[in-house]
């Protein structure tokens, strides 16, 4: 049994439509858990709390880890850790393998690309928690307590993504008739991923024995656009339709759009 704990989020959605696809068991596990007509179990659980913790993996082969929480510092130092601990002694337990999808926060500020072999130098709040529970990921499978491994993305785009980092600051807005803005440097290439390949890139390395107790990043398109590049492409939509673009309609202008998966 594929275990999906956080379903109902951007990645999980896109997960479901894999394993649907494939008509392969799959139980899904949210605080207040819907149902999805391919699912084979159905599951609301508290993940802060060990002993539901424990019930909602109960019986699981592999488990995602796809959690999402609010996006507030006090609540992930608080909640985080609880998750994580809780999610590894269920998958102990059930002798399943953790899959945990996670962000680049803890790597802080870079130069240059970041790599699966990037150090933690975390420069913020957010990003101190996710070193901290990464890192007791990390100890567990070096200790041979644990078959896991960490996926991580960049900010994400794509269908049902409104939260998404070019949805939230161009695309919306642009739609709306309102102002788009960036968060920093609009000069500066900043990667995105796009959710299904993401979602593609957890099933396939889940697939892989030789994947196991490794860090990796998601597959990603190349050439990552600049915060200008990213305005232009959202206004030129907006004069044609006010929608959130998609990488199949992409065209020269927006080729960074375009989906890449490495096989």
């Amino acid at each position: 049994m594929i275990t999906i704990l956080g379903a109902g989020g951007a990645i999980a959605n896109e997960v479901v439509k894999l394993l649907s696809a494939r008509k392969q068991p799959f139980r899904l596990v949210a605080r207040h858990a819907r149902a999805v007509p391919a699912a084979t179990e159905l599951i609301s659980a508290d993940l802060s709390d060990k002993d539901q913790t424990i019930r909602a993996v109960a019986g699981s082969s592999i488990v995602h880890l796809l959690v999402g929480l609010k996006y507030d510092h006090k609540l992930w130092a608080e909640m985080w850790p609880r998750i994580m601990a809780n999610t590894i002694e269920a998958c102990k337990r059930s002798g399943a393998k953790l899959v945990f999808f996670d962000n680049v926060y803890m790597h802080g500020k870079v130069s240059g690309a970041m790599t699966e072999e990037t150090p933690f130098n975390p420069c913020s709040k957010k990003g101190e928690v996710r070193a901290k529970i990464a890192t007791s990921l990390i100890n567990e499978w070096k200790d041979g307590a644990l078959t896991a491994m960490i996926a991580r993305a960049a900010d994400f785009y794509g269908p049902e993504t409104p939260n998404g980092l070019p949805n939230v600051l161009v695309f919306g807005p642009l739609a709306k008739n309102q102002k788009a803005s960036w968060l920093a440097n609009d000069s500066l290439p900043h990667s995105f991923t796009y959710t299904p390949d993401a979602a593609r890139s957890l099933v396939t390395l889940a697939e892989t024995e030789s994947a196991w107790n490794q860090t990796w990043h998601v597959a990603t398109t190349p050439n990552p656009p600049t915060g200008k590049d990213v305005h232009r492409h959202g206004r030129k939509r907006a004069r044609r339709r006010s929608e959130i673009p998609r990488p199949e309609e992409a065209d020269g202008s927006s080729h960074w759009m375009v989906p890449s998966v490495s096989r």
